[in-house]
């Protein structure tokens, strides 16, 4: 019989890491200079502190689940595991740290083969952490959040990613983005899809949606919008939302409305 393992306890012990590198990348900002930064593609820059912050983060997850693999955007999927994989970003929200803009974050999941089963993302900058794991509620530094009750659009602060490599779908994003505008209380772009999400989850959002997502920018966040008692799902309404590269979260009550007015921008 396999033993199961404690959620609770490693969640905690996940937390505990994400403020140590924290501390890290609150002292590292204003020591970065231009010419260390790199390249990965268009608009897709890297720095060594992404990198640092990703080494630490890697070493102490292998002392807290030395069984599982890893799946992080520096280091990509070459330790994955058949049945646990840890999936970091260990620095989401490059480009506005680089640029020393005060919002970006940690996100580390756990994944048990395709299912997320914890979450934890650190907003540095406020030393907020929101977290949650499989059948817990979800947690900010300690406290039970909810998504907000806002039933409607027109009553809603919609958060969303503009695209920074992949243009493909530039005019159906612009022409969301002008109906959205009209039928809300107006759209946010933190550059940070993991606070987004985690946003979400406290009520300070009612919605968000993006395309061009990686498996890591939303693997923590959309479990703790789960868990806080929001829905995920793709542009279509489906569940193709971790691989899918697309995403819509919401507080529930607006999903169906936020949905529908994708799908007719974002058609095949």
């Amino acid at each position: 019989m396999k033993q199961e393992l404690n959620l609770e306890k490693i969640v905690r012990q996940v937390v505990e890491v994400s403020g140590l590198v924290s501390i890290y990348l609150k002292e590292e900002i204003g020591l970065l200079k231009r010419e260390s930064i790199e390249t990965k593609g268009v608009h897709n820059f890297v720095t060594y502190v992404d990198r640092t912050s990703e080494e630490k983060i890697v070493a102490a997850l292998n002392l807290i689940l030395p069984q599982a693999g890893i799946i992080a955007e520096e280091m990509g999927d070459v330790k994955r595991q058949k049945r646990y994989n840890w999936v970091i970003d260990p620095l989401d929200g490059t480009t506005n740290y680089i640029h020393g803009l005060p919002l970006y974050s940690i996100s580390i999941a756990l994944l048990d083969y395709d299912e997320v089963i914890l979450g934890v993302v650190h907003e540095v900058n406020l030393n907020e952490c929101f977290y949650a794991w499989k059948g817990s509620p979800a947690f900010l530094n300690g406290n039970r959040i909810m998504v907000s009750q806002s039933q409607k659009l027109n009553d809603s602060l919609i958060a969303t990613g503009f695209p920074y490599h992949d243009y493909s779908m530039m005019e159906s994003y612009l022409k969301a983005f002008g109906h959205l505008m009209r039928v809300s209380h107006g759209l946010r772009r933190l550059g940070s899809a993991a606070v987004d999400l985690a946003y979400v989850a406290c009520g300070r959002f009612d919605g968000f949606y993006e395309y061009g997502l990686n498996l890591w920018d939303v693997a923590a966040g959309q479990l703790i919008v789960k868990q806080a008692g929001g829905e995920i799902s793709d542009f279509k309404g489906g569940k193709n939302y971790l691989l899918g590269k697309e995403m819509v979260a919401t507080n529930k009550l607006i999903h169906r409305e936020l949905v529908n007015i994708i799908k007719d921008y974002f058609n095949d």
